[in-house]
């Protein structure tokens, strides 16, 4: 009675809080609306972040990631609406507004040479004044394409290592650890569609081609109610459309890979404003693993055993009101094989539609998905025990936003089933295994209301996990007060919750292998003497932070962060008995197939960006603390790196600015690991009728305090040069490129048993060459 009493009170506050949200609403009848969105007219795209406001009044908006706007409870009159973006020509519109009526425009903004510094600044600092934006960065193509790349190749990989609480662990199977959180405590979606594993075996690059990225909202903690079943970090990836009006391309080579982008439309336009389907196709593959034998053979002589392909495709329809449906669909392929120890290779397919619905007579705006997407991997090791590990199953939402005034007000549904089929063998040849079913429904509410001076964002979401019958209320918030024009004070925070757990464990220090479980049965009953409530990973998190606008050019960001991990599972590495009746006296930490864990992660982060006419300056400092608890010793997983310092420097030099000299460092302080204390013979370790006299055991390890040392510093200097030329509507780049730019010897992992250091990539020069029509 007392749950159901509980459940029953949490149902009520959210109802109250929705039916006085909706009244808010309704105060409308005496007013009007004009809504639409804003395209490029070359292209169709929509452009992003820009103000839209009726002249001559305090009435405004700025565009979303979909080129959205809505100005509601504007008085009846008539206005002229206008709108202006950097690079393109101001367009203004007259507009008679009735009382009670809504107004749906299609601004169709034209590309012009001159430069519109002040209005792009304008509707930055107007986006941030309005959003709570505490620890998100919103990422496009552009952006990326600034840092220095690998191999002249921009990815989004790349560009993830300098956002401020960001660690990566590593050139070769490196994964993101995001503000103290394991990989698969984030939550990865492309265009809807749940992504199980973005990046590649050579971790700098990842599955999204970047030319395709519209945007890609990258959330390191404190997210509101629309994101749920994970409890570190979100990366919500959106593609953009095809070409509206002519068939263009991109095509692209170098040492690393090559790559195909392919966009127009699928049909004749019947005037200038009407909108046609259109299409668009990806494909990137990597043949390092045949070129560095070639090129890089100083790096192995055998060549870097990574190759990886990734085709994405795409059909856009789009009506004239702005609703829209598209259809997609991907496979991305991965293998890496080190010779005489392991071959790993995993496949990733999927295919999904999302929507965007314009009502016509209401000022609510309509999104869904829908997708099915699977990943398999493999890996057979040089001791003959495979492991192996699937997931696959569907994901689907549907968003509802009101608009009133600045404010708005979002809730949805979200739905998400999956299978994991899942084998393993530990280091004392145990035998691992899992095949479960596993089912989410969520419903969110989140209402932002923006005042002068005072930007507020509640949020609630409820989890359902019919699997393990358990109910997650998760309240969120954010909240940012504008100090002055120029200082701008931050916070946000909730409670999360996720049933996903990763198929390795957070204590390997090297491993290529990335799979999948859900809520695993084998668990222990009680954690230091509490018995535990469910089997779900929960999280709590508290954020603070302060933007200032140091000059008209230079932003300042600096926040703090508090991740309270208070129930996570992990893979057994210490187990050595089966759970079975004749074990019950021995520890549960030796029986169980997986642990429970407890930890926290904390810090501050500090942010500098300069962007003036030919200079892109960016700096970034993070100090982070990750602790874990296992109940048997607190340790620092191997990801706990102290300090993390990124410096990155563009300069756009010529007289028509078409070449870029661009320059990274990066510098990082060891991560732990766990010493070598000595070696000794292992004889009777699988074969205890063993012979001692005529038998060799095989050789075993002593290792001292779980990563009570630690690794050398990194630090590496990338630096690019490109050249850009254009012969009317064709573009020529060419682009050389050095990774570690003074060879620097960073360690990848020491070989115990061959006592030997291996490191991470050395000096790699790199040409390309793109052709764009």
């Amino acid at each position: 009675m007392k749950r159901l009493y509980r459940i029953s009170r949490y149902f009520l506050l959210l109802f109250s809080f929705f039916l006085l949200s909706l009244y808010h609403l309704q105060a409308q009848e005496t007013t009007a609306t004009v809504r639409g969105f804003v395209y490029n007219k070359e292209s169709g795209e929509p452009i992003l972040f820009t103000t839209v406001v009726l002249k001559g009044t305090r009435f405004g908006a700025v565009t979303d990631g979909d080129g959205y706007f809505s100005i509601t409870k504007v008085p009846p009159g008539n206005y002229i609406l206008s709108t202006s973006y950097l690079g393109f020509d101001t367009i203004q519109v007259n507009v008679s507004l009735k009382a009670g009526q809504i107004i749906s425009k299609k601004l169709m903004l034209k590309k012009k040479q001159i430069s519109l510094n002040e209005i792009r600044v304008s509707s930055k600092r107007e986006e941030n004044r309005e959003k709570v934006n505490v620890a998100v960065a919103t990422v496009t193509a552009k952006e990326i394409a600034q840092l220095p790349s690998v191999g002249g190749e921009p990815d989004i990989a790349q560009y993830l290592q300098v956002l401020p609480g960001v660690v990566f662990t590593g050139d070769q199977g490196g994964q993101l650890y995001i503000r103290g959180g394991s990989p698969v405590m984030n939550k990865v979606m492309l265009d809807g569609m749940i992504i199980y594993n973005p990046f590649h075996s050579i971790g700098l690059f990842s599955v999204f081609e970047t030319d395709i990225i519209k945007t890609a909202d990258v959330h390191t903690g404190g997210f509101n109610a629309e994101y749920g079943g994970r409890i570190s970090a979100v990366m919500d990836v959106s593609t953009k459309d095809g070409n509206q009006n002519r068939l263009t391309g991109k095509i692209g080579a170098s040492p690393f890979m090559s790559r195909l982008l392919l966009e127009g439309p699928l049909g004749k336009h019947k005037s200038d404003d009407d909108f046609v389907p259109t299409f668009l196709f990806s494909a990137k593959s990597s043949y390092l693993d045949q070129t560095s034998k070639v090129l890089y053979s100083y790096a192995d002589t055998g060549g870097l055993p990574f190759s990886f392909t990734d085709l994405y495709g795409k059909v856009s329809f789009k009506t004239n009101n702005g609703s829209k449906l598209n259809l997609f669909g991907f496979n991305f392929k991965d293998r890496v094989n080190f010779r005489n120890i392991a071959d790993i290779g995993w496949n990733s397919v999927g295919a999904g539609t999302n929507f965007i619905v314009v009502p016509g007579s209401s000022t609510t705006l309509i999104r869904g998905n829908f997708g099915y997407s699977a990943y398999d991997i493999t890996q057979q090791e040089a001791d003959g025990r495979p492991r192996q590990s699937s997931i696959g199953g569907f994901n689907g939402g549907l968003n509802f936003s009101h608009f009133n005034g600045r404010d708005e007000l979002t809730y949805g549904v979200e739905l998400v089933s999956f299978s994991t089929d899942f084998t393993f063998f530990n280091s004392v040849g145990r035998r691992l295994e899992q095949k479960i079913n596993n089912t989410e429904i969520a419903g969110f509410v989140k209402y932002r209301y923006v005042s002068k001076r005072l930007v507020v964002e509640p949020g609630f979401r409820i989890q359902y996990y019919p699997t393990l019958a358990n109910t997650s209320f998760e309240p969120r918030f954010g909240l940012k007060f504008n100090l002055t024009e120029r200082i701008r004070l931050k916070a946000a925070g909730g409670m999360y919750s996720q049933n996903l757990i990763a198929a390795a464990s957070d204590r390997d220090v090297v491993n290529l292998f990335y799979g999948f479980l859900a809520g695993p049965d084998n668990l222990p009953r009680t954690f230091k003497g509490e018995e535990l409530k469910d089997k779900l990973q929960r999280a709590n998190h508290i954020l603070g932070g302060v933007e200032y606008d140091l000059t008209e050019n230079i932003e300042i960001n600096s926040e703090v962060f508090l991740k309270d991990f208070t129930q996570m599972t992990n893979l057994n590495r210490d187990k050595i008995y089966d759970d079975l009746p004749q074990f019950a006296d021995k520890p549960e930490f030796q029986r169980k197939d997986f642990i429970i864990e407890t930890g926290q992660a904390y810090g501050a982060d500090l942010r500098v960006k300069y962007e003036r006419k030919r200079w892109y300056l960016w700096t970034t400092y993070s100090l982070t603390y990750v602790t874990r608890d296992d109940g048997v010793r607190q340790y620092a997983p191997n990801f706990d790196r102290r300090h993390n310092v990124n410096l990155v420097a563009t300069y756009t030099a010529g007289k028509k600015r078409n070449w870029e000299i661009s320059a990274r460092w990066n510098y990082g302080s060891g991560f732990p690991f766990t010493q070598t204390q000595g070696f000794f013979e292992q004889v009777f370790i699988n074969n205890l009728g063993g012979n001692i006299l005529n038998q060799n055991g095989q050789l075993g390890i002593a290792y001292g305090e779980l990563n009570g040392g630690r690794l050398p510093d990194f630090h590496r200097l990338d630096m690019g040069v490109k050249y850009k030329l254009e012969i009317g509507k064709q573009k020529l780049e060419c682009n050389f490129s050095v990774t570690n730019t003074y060879n620097r010897e960073n360690i990848f992992y020491f070989d115990r048993i061959r006592y030997t250091r291996v490191n991470q990539l050395p000096i790699l020069p790199s040409f390309g060459i793109t052709y764009q029509f």
